[in-house]
């Protein structure tokens, strides 16, 4: 099914009790994570979407559920392969979780594939590669045992512009902003239709997209973490494993 983004831009109001549910989740990510761990089980859960939609809110509130000698944060600012003179893929298979470990990405191997459409670098035929590329590097990790969540966090252009000229005006957040970004929101109708793409060629059935509608940034938080524990809880055991005659050893 065509992932369609205008879905997720419904002007909504989390009305709920945020600290209550925030923390009844993080508990059951926690309950999660040492059942991954002690079971040996890998997760990679990917935070892509625009900038200024809240991705870093997001995976902050994730990773404090997660123990932090088990977690590892990846962040992906922009393509860089073209610079470094390796495949476009290597960093990512480098950065692999190991048994009981959990990868988070602040953007991903996606922007690849996505900035070189969108930016006029790749013609639609390596574009077209780029996503078989990524389906087979998708598919592997999953064969293997890996969980995969990506989470792609949507919010109009209206409220991204908003968002965007309120961190400008922050003498803090401002530093944040890259030339890339303030570049990519000059072009998002071509950066909208090449996601949209991108979508079509990469929600498959072993690693479907999540779309997060973030235009209020609790309900997008809550959203998340509800999506990354659906999918944890049905790729890790329930049940600890059985008891061994000498203890594990796992870090302190």
């Amino acid at each position: 099914m065509a992932v369609d983004l205008t879905r997720f831009e419904q002007a909504t109001t989390f009305t709920g009790d945020f600290v209550g549910e925030l923390g009844a989740l993080q508990q059951r990510l926690a309950e999660l994570h040492l059942a991954q761990v002690v079971h040996r089980r890998r997760a990679i859960i990917l935070f892509e979407g625009w900038e200024g939609s809240g991705k870093r809110r997001a995976l902050r509130a994730l990773a404090a559920a997660l123990d932090p000698c088990h977690v590892e944060t990846h962040c992906t600012l922009a393509d860089e392969s073209a610079e470094s003179g390796r495949h476009w893929l290597a960093p990512y298979w480098a950065s692999l979780p190991e048994a009981g470990f959990t990868a988070l990405h602040y953007r991903s191997w996606y922007r690849h594939a996505v900035d070189g459409k969108a930016l006029g670098r790749q013609s639609p035929k390596e574009f077209a590669r780029a996503c078989d590329a990524v389906n087979e590097f998708e598919n592997q990790q999953t064969e293997y045992g890996t969980a995969v969540i990506k989470l792609f966090f949507h919010v109009s252009a209206e409220v991204q512009a908003l968002r965007l000229r309120a961190r400008r005006e922050d003498p803090w957040a401002r530093h944040l902003l890259t030339e890339q970004d303030e570049r990519a929101l000059e072009l998002r109708s071509a950066y909208f239709d090449t996601w949209t793409e991108c979508f079509a060629q990469t929600d498959t059935r072993w690693a479907p997209w999540t779309v997060i509608n973030a235009t209020d940034g609790q309900g997008a938080v809550i959203s998340a973490l509800e999506a990354a524990a659906a999918v944890l809880g049905k790729s890790v055991p329930a049940e600890p494993p059985e008891d061994r005659n000498e203890p594990r050893r796992f870090a302190s």
